[in-house]
């Protein structure tokens, strides 16, 4: 038996440790101007956005430290290190998008059906500060976000809040020209159900790396039939394949050989396999164990 990994090193951790504690910094910023300006605009729309950045910047100091956690070395107890803290984070995250998209349709409801007075220059003002902010923190994030589910986690969080300032500012415009006050709650419901639709997707894909499921852009199937299509191997059994994380992709399997072989012949089976797996299906860890079962089957051989 042979535990094999080939690994991605991904050296941009303290560049997007960096963008985090900035995105961090802008978030309770906004929040407070947001607080003080839904006070004394009489918006709550405001006040219901500076919540929802609030959330944020919690969010986005969860993400920094499963961030760091995941950078941890494996210890004795702890074997696979600490890369499913991103995991754990992105879960808490989009979960609480979800709480927040419910919560918005509930303030949308009762906006819509008892508009109040608003002060629309200071709501606009106010709004066009957080969609400076919160664009400038989605610039810092899009790159990482795309290879790193944690970080997406927390990137959807801050354009969900550019995307509730661009709606704040036009139904301040609205408001204020020309006393359209249903078309905040209006929009709130719009951004809403994107939120909640990118969060569903993110909790979606937590999950079946938490049940350990196969991704799903990998086909068992077709594994086993080009393992078992190489020369001298007869069939493959006991097969699992799991994520650590949405990069750490981890398989393993048996291996029944058609003959008797020597150590040497069945590492070279084993080489040939691994890299069938990585170039192929982009699996980066794998345990083998290779048998050869006698004809009259009473003996089992394991190399």
């Amino acid at each position: 038996m042979a535990h094999t990994h080939h690994h991605h090193h991904h050296n941009h951790g303290e560049i997007k440790g960096k963008n985090l504690i900035i995105t961090m910094l802008l978030n309770f910023s906004i929040t407070t101007a947001e607080i003080i300006g839904g006070i004394f605009s009489g918006s709550l729309s405001l006040i219901s956005d500076a919540l929802h950045n609030l959330s944020d910047g919690i969010s986005v100091i969860i993400t920094y430290i499963a961030l760091k956690l995941a950078q941890k070395k494996n210890t004795e107890k702890m074997t696979f290190g600490y890369k499913r803290a991103e995991i754990f984070a992105a879960l808490f995250n989009s979960s609480v998008l979800i709480v927040v998209s419910v919560y918005l349709f509930k303030e949308a409801y009762l906006k819509f059906i008892n508009p109040e007075p608003i002060k629309g220059g200071i709501m606009i003002a106010i709004a066009l500060i957080g969609l400076f902010a919160n664009t400038f923190s989605v610039f810092l994030l899009r790159k990482n976000a795309k290879d790193n589910v944690n970080i997406k986690s927390t990137y959807l969080h801050l354009l969900s809040d550019a995307l509730s300032s661009i709606g704040v500012v036009i139904g301040g415009i609205m408001i204020y020209f020309y006393n359209i006050n249903w078309i905040d709650p209006v929009l709130t419901v719009i951004i809403g159900i994107y939120v909640l639709k990118e969060s569903l997707e993110i909790l979606s894909d937590t999950i079946k790396i938490l049940m350990q499921k196969a991704p799903d852009h990998i086909d068992v199937y077709e594994i086993k039939k080009d393992i078992e299509n190489l020369d001298k191997v007869e069939n493959i059994h006991h097969l699992h394949i799991w994520q650590v994380n949405e990069h750490d992709i981890h398989i393993e399997f048996h291996v029944k050989v058609k003959e008797d072989i020597k150590l040497s012949a069945a590492d070279s089976i084993r080489d040939r396999i691994n890299k069938l797996l990585h170039d192929k299906f982009e699996i980066n860890h794998s345990i083998i164990q290779i048998e050869f079962i006698q004809k009259d089957e009473t003996t089992l051989i394991k190399v």
